[in-house]
């Protein structure tokens, strides 16, 4: 099987020439990430171990717009990392520069936009987001979103932009919902089923369940949205370092869809990696298919 982590994270510590934003390591400490630094040699080492193929590097938060270490990243080892950019979602002039290059830029698989804190919840519903969507489409630019409380906004810019393609970060769950409080996020998430050009991460998953691992409590929940959307549309994945600090490992996480959760073999095969390389365009070597 071939496997893709649909997210993860890697950074630098702070330094004075690699300042974080304001508030970041409250906020790391806040969402259960493990605060010293996660190198990408860390990460290669530890997918090495676990057997995963490839993983998606989303640039954390705390380290602002920069994406640089992402593409060191991947220049490093192209066939084992790509970035989902970040890009300045409310500066329109800077951020359609940019995204002109990132489409240019063969380590680049897409992008991810956020509107889950306080100072980009409104972005997309205020217009400061509205100069992304068209841009995207016509780039083709695949985009990766969390924004659990916009699900209708998010079907009316599918509608709107049908060549956009748009992944749908965690199944669309609130931030600290746990157990079978994420039900009602996840069934708004898994009704945007109608639109074909939207789709879901099923990921971070143990972060979700107060209950032991393999969180079988949940495990009807993600049932729910690889039903409604098809397991083509449904893509797994970690943000490993949230999980950390819980004791649970990369193959842990794989175990728990492929062991725990009841998915057929031929469920898991598009929900543990054909399907993101799909929609992605990042084609599967020939000795893994």
């Amino acid at each position: 099987m071939f496997i893709v982590d649909t997210q993860i994270h890697v950074w630098k510590e702070e330094t004075p020439d690699r300042p974080w934003v304001p508030g970041a390591r409250e906020r790391i400490r806040l969402n259960g990430h493990r605060e010293e630094a996660f190198s990408y040699e860390e990460a290669l080492s530890l997918m090495d171990e676990a057997g995963v193929d490839r993983a998606l590097i989303l640039p954390p938060s705390w380290e602002g717009d920069r994406i640089d270490y992402a593409l060191e990243a991947c220049e490093a080892h192209p066939d084992r990392f790509g970035v989902m950019a970040r890009v300045p979602q409310n500066k329109p002039e800077e951020g359609a520069e940019l995204m002109r290059e990132l489409a240019a830029n063969p380590h680049v698989k897409g992008t991810r936009l956020t509107f889950h804190r306080p100072i980009d919840r409104n972005w997309m519903i205020d217009g400061t987001n509205d100069w992304y969507w068209p841009l995207a489409e016509e780039l083709g630019l695949v985009t990766m979103v969390h924004a659990p409380i916009w699900k209708t906004e998010l079907g009316q810019i599918a509608e709107r932009h049908p060549d956009l393609k748009l992944i749908i970060d965690h199944m669309g769950i609130m931030a600290r919902c746990v157990d079978d409080a994420i039900g009602y996020w996840v069934q708004e998430t898994a009704d945007l089923c109608k639109h074909p050009n939207i789709y879901v991460k099923v990921s971070a998953i143990p972060g979700y369940s107060t209950q032991p691992f393999p969180n079988l409590n949940i495990a009807k929940y993600v049932h729910e949205v690889v039903d409604k959307m098809g397991p083509e549309r449904a893509f797994w994945g970690t943000d490993i370092t949230r999980l950390m600090g819980h004791g649970i490992t990369w193959t842990d996480t794989i175990e728990q869809f492929t062991k725990h959760f009841g998915f057929t073999e031929e469920q898991l095969e598009w929900i543990m990696g054909r399907g993101i390389c799909d929609v992605l365009g990042w084609p599967v070597p020939d000795d893994a298919k």
